[in-house]
Order: structure tokens, then sequence, then C-alpha cells
């Protein structure tokens, strides 16, 4: 897999606000972790299970920022893995690990900010 091509086309995707062309890296079944999703719902979840729920979840983010733009800064490459370092939204740098399953998807993922 060309982990530098897929972080390519993930910050594209994103910088689009393409939910569907964001969605398209990620297994049915994903799993994410993220301190975001207690700011964006101010209650205590901190993952979600399924592409129905994250895109709903990205979704609201899309909606609720409108200039929302990524740039990436780094691209480390692990097993199966990659970790994407971007400069995010909030003025905050992120890294998210990303773990693939057999087909290529993204299957569970795990979100760190400044």
């Amino acid at each position: 897999m060309d982990y530098h091509a897929f972080a390519d086309e993930w910050i594209a995707s994103w910088n689009a606000h393409d939910l569907t062309a964001i969605l398209a890296h990620y297994a049915d079944d994903i799993e994410i972790f993220t301190p975001m999703i207690k700011l964006a719902a101010g209650g205590n979840q901190e993952s979600l299970v399924g592409k129905e729920a994250v895109g709903a979840y990205w979704q609201k983010a899309l909606n609720n920022i409108p200039d929302l733009h990524f740039k990436l800064l780094e691209v480390t490459i692990g097993i199966n893995s990659v970790a994407l370092y971007y400069e995010s939204v909030m003025n905050k740098k992120a890294i998210e690990v990303m773990f693939f399953n057999d087909q290529g998807k993204v299957s569970r993922m795990y979100a760190h900010y400044t």
C-alpha cells in the first residue's frame, strides 16, 4: 500500500468537504477514538463504531466548521498502519493513527491533538 498516496487522498477529501470520499477510506465497522467527540457532543463518549455513526459525526463537524482545512505535515508508516501528523482545526496539530484491514480500509483510528 502506498501510504503517502493514501495520506494525500485523505487530506484532499477532507479539504474538499466530501463526506463520501472521506468515508471511502474506512471499513464499514470502523471504530474511532477521539477527544473531539466529547467536545462536539458535550457528553462522555470517546469512541464511535460503524460508518453510519462516524459519518453522522463527521457531517456535523463539516457543517459546524465550514472553513475546515487540514495541512499535512508528516506521514509515518507502521505495520498495516499509518500515522498522519497535520495541522487541524482550532489552531491544533493532530496525529491520527490508522490501522488497516485486509481490504486496505481503515478499521480503527486514534486521534491525538495538541
